[in-house]
């Protein structure tokens, strides 16, 4: 609880109040009017941490709504930051570059030309999201995406591996010169067209681990309920076949009940079934929790992409502080590994998928080019 502790203690007094530190696991607080009002304490309260309750004191864990109350007080503030990351070293270039593009690119259908190298920054967003998937369980979970808004490259694996550097208590606020050499963001448009599709795959393959246990427990209650009704049914199928050849109304009448049963049973089975679907119904939310405009060194690339007759330069950064180098652009497709299709028409780099034949017509055509196809005009 120490680390929850120091959270209330550090949130408490940015809001105006007074705090003193008791014992290991109690805070004492005066409090000003509008946190008075806010938390529904009085002026002077004494807050346990521990696991046992005292009287006269107020009990703060994570198992309770104080979090959410707490949650309240900080609201947006801190959602959004903007951090330079400053090497303590010149930070050299990779001394061979043509191996470093050759591990980072891959091109089969063009051919690539390394054209120069220079050190400069780089704004990398980062946005961080809570997914919250609700069935007959819930899971909560996080996921980041991050992008290179120079070179237009995905990089969450490259800011993952920047988290050690991430956690040094050394914040340095961007220069303007930084931010003029990492030039300017996206737009809102730009942003959401590239942000959905990426986000929607990262979300759900952080479910899919506890989607697939939500159809195991289906399939095992459905077999159990299938079990059940069909042996009530077949025992009633059975009776009926000893009444087929029976004549008089008593025979009559025992034929209507057991028809009468098999149909209720069949009735039940899919009431049964419907109530499956209600509960293992899976719904996830994501909602936006934080947003980091990092801004990196790096060494960019010129390298010019050729296919055919055409020609076109495209710019990857690699970075020092990991020495590692992004994937490519990646204009239709998520872009997460390094084959890029080059096309024929303006040289988009796109993934595999991204210039796939069309599901009507078997045309192969540009994703990045077309909102449909050209020969049959089926949407993409």
């Amino acid at each position: 609880m120490s680390e929850l502790r120091t959270f209330v203690a550090d949130l408490l007094e940015r809001r105006g109040a007074v705090v003193e530190w008791l014992e290991p696991d109690r805070l004492e607080v005066l409090a000003p009017a509008a946190l008075q009002r806010q938390l529904g304490w009085p002026e002077f309260a004494h807050l346990n941490f521990r696991t046992q309750r005292s009287e006269g004191t107020i009990a703060i864990g994570l198992e309770s709504d104080w979090l959410e109350r707490f949650g309240a007080l900080v609201a947006d503030q801190g959602r959004w930051s903007e951090r330079e990351l400053r090497p303590s070293a010149p930070l050299a270039p990779p001394s061979d570059p043509e191996r470093v593009l050759d591990r980072a690119i891959e091109l089969p259908n063009a051919a690539w030309r390394l054209q120069g190298i220079s050190a400069t920054w780089a704004r990398c967003l980062m946005l961080a999201f809570r997914f919250t998937a609700i069935s007959d369980e819930k899971r909560e979970g996080l996921v980041a995406v991050g992008f290179n808004l120079a070179t237009g490259a995905i990089v969450n694996d490259i800011l993952a591996r920047l988290r050690p550097a991430l956690a040094q208590p050394e914040w340095h606020v961007p220069s303007p010169a930084t931010k003029r050499a990492a030039g300017a963001g996206w737009s809102e448009a730009t942003l959401a067209s590239r942000l959905h599709p990426l986000l929607d795959r990262e979300v759900r393959e952080s479910v899919e681990p506890f989607l697939r246990a939500i159809r195991h427990r289906l399939e095992r209650d459905r077999n159990r309920i299938h079990a059940y009704h069909d042996e009530l049914r077949c025992a009633s199928l059975k009776h009926l076949e000893t009444l087929a050849l029976a004549e008089g109304e008593r025979a009559q009448a025992d034929r209507r009940r057991e028809t009468f049963r098999v149909e209720a049973i069949e009735r039940e089975y899919r009431v049964k079934l419907d109530d499956l679907r209600r509960n293992y119904a899976l719904r996830v939310t994501v909602e936006w929790v934080q947003a980091l405009d990092l801004y990196v060194p790096v060494h960019r690339f010129d390298v010019l992409i050729r296919r055919r007759k055409g020609e076109r330069l495209i710019q990857l950064d690699w970075h020092p502080l990991v020495k590692a180098a992004e994937s490519p652009l990646c204009e239709a497709g998520l872009g997460r590994d390094r084959v890029r299709l080059v096309c024929d028409d303006r040289l988009h780099l796109t993934d595999p998928c991204g210039q796939a034949p069309c599901v009507s017509c078997g045309k192969s055509f540009c994703r990045a080019c077309h909102t449909a196809c050209p020969r049959c005009q089926r949407a993409r």
